[in-house]
């Protein structure tokens, strides 16, 4: 196998991803010639050009540039969304190069740093974001690769020149996250999802009882309180629990504070200590739960309670995560990455909870057709709580049709009077056409590129 410290140039198809960016900025920052493919460009595949990286978006072996025809230098890294006739893929497969998962290529990371690895169904992207940005605020510092662009850093992946704690965002999908090698790990949620690999939630779940046993001996769990896994621990391993409501948690939040756009609370630590009046730099009530699991990670990393307090308070959140775009006296605009059923309601009951008493049009792009078919009840379900619903096309990502899947059978169970589909194109005149109170855009696929023109229709009111 090859290693790190012999790779001088690093080829990623499927270099769009935004956990394959993370890699991609990371090599670069060592001096690695970065070239790569993905299938359409993007504002990610944009700025990565603009940093250096050498992106196409033709599947042809002729645009490999020069420089990455050496198998004992270069690396290949791939995701498992890349299909397996990819030419460039079995190209590479066939001339002799180590090609390797993009999970894989994190394992061999974090098996060389302190890791802190955040898994979940929801919320991981915003707790390992949170867990970063507390200790890049603090005297403990640390390095992290990311699932998403954090605000007020402009990347997904920080640096240390001094830390050898390396925050990572743990994916299940494809059972990735086997591949980590934790100190410490944090389990947000096990609600079942991605039954295209996993089949049955009873063999979600155990993936994320493997996951657990990866806890190198001496490190620690720190995992939502009920999550509905039994965790398979080393004899060293130490475990915590963590919780936004009950107080019988080793971590938990008590005196909850929501209104006036601000959230506050108080964050009870393990051994009884009290940081009180933790004002969210992210005023919802999802992340006072994120909240209290970032600040167990931290603080069991030696950062202070004063460091906590004082950076929980300029966290921004990361791009994608109940972000608001646009807020005035007129409209409010906000963009979130929320798309399982459990994660729409959050989302969805915490902005009615945030602008009480105003009217939620929500504009949904469901993702995966396969994620539609399972859950197509359980999303309907969650879109009834708004009081509008526009619903737009499946985005396909890695997937074929499957026949008889549509937005509309999420559509046809949605219970509110007030909801209709439409294409993505038909989107912006419809949005210029109507009259809006709070717009909450939810999805994982494309939905993002229409979020900037939407803006700009409804600032222009």
């Amino acid at each position: 196998m090859i290693e790190i410290a012999h790779i001088r140039s690093a080829y990623f198809i499927g270099a769009g991803g935004i956990g394959m960016s993370a890699l991609i900025r990371w090599f670069m920052a060592r001096g690695v010639r970065v070239a790569g493919y993905d299938r359409t460009p993007s504002p990610l595949t944009g700025h990565l050009i603009d940093e250096g990286a050498a992106i196409h978006f033709d599947d042809d072996v002729h645009l490999i540039p020069d420089g990455f025809s050496d198998p004992q230098t270069t690396l290949v890294v791939y995701t498992p969304a890349v299909p397996s006739d990819h030419t460039e893929l079995n190209h590479f497969r066939r001339s002799g190069f180590e090609v390797m998962k993009r999970a894989e290529v994190l394992g061999l990371i974090t098996s060389a740093s302190r890791a802190i690895c955040v898994a979940g169904t929801h919320g991981k992207t915003t707790v390992s974001s949170m867990t970063a940005h507390l200790l890049k605020q603090s005297h403990v510092d640390c390095n992290a690769f990311l699932g998403g662009i954090l605000k007020g850093y402009a990347s997904n992946l920080m640096l240390s020149d001094h830390s050898d704690l390396t925050v990572v965002e743990a994916d299940e999908y494809d059972r990735s996250f086997h591949r980590l090698h934790p100190t410490t790990a944090i389990i947000t949620s096990a609600d079942p999802d991605h039954l295209d690999i996993y089949g049955t939630p009873a063999a979600y779940r155990e993936a994320f009882e493997v996951f657990t046993s990866l806890i190198r001996p001496g490190g620690t769990l720190i995992i939502k309180k009920g999550a509905p896994i039994t965790p398979r621990l080393q004899p060293d391993v130490r475990c915590y629990t963590y919780s936004a409501t009950d107080t019988s948690a080793d971590f938990h939040a008590e005196n909850v504070r929501i209104g006036g756009g601000e959230a506050v609370f108080d964050c009870v630590l393990s051994d009884g200590t009290c940081i009180a009046d933790i004002h969210l730099g992210v005023p919802v009530r999802i992340n006072v739960e994120n909240g209290v699991a970032a600040i167990a990670a931290v603080w069991l990393h030696g950062v202070r309670p004063d460091e906590i307090r004082s950076a929980m308070a300029t966290f921004s959140g990361a791009e994608r995560r109940f972000d608001i775009r646009l807020r005035n006296d007129r409209v409010v605009l906000i963009d979130d990455y929320a798309h399982h059923p459990e994660e729409l309601t959050r989302s969805i009951l915490s902005v009615k909870e945030l602008y009480a008493g105003r009217r939620i049009t929500g504009i949904f792009q469901p993702h995966l057709y396969s994620r539609t078919r399972d859950f197509a009840d359980e999303f309907a379900r969650s879109l009834s709580l708004l009081d509008e619903l526009i619903l737009v096309d499946i985005y396909p990502a890695r997937e074929e049709p499957i026949p008889g899947v549509t937005s509309e059978m999420i559509l046809e169970h949605v219970t509110i009077a007030d909801k209709r589909c439409c294409t993505k194109a038909e989107l912006p005149d419809i949005i210029a056409a109507g009259t809006f109170d709070v717009v909450l855009i939810l999805g994982a696929g494309d939905i993002d590129r229409l979020v900037e023109p939407i803006r700009q229709i409804l600032a222009q009111r």
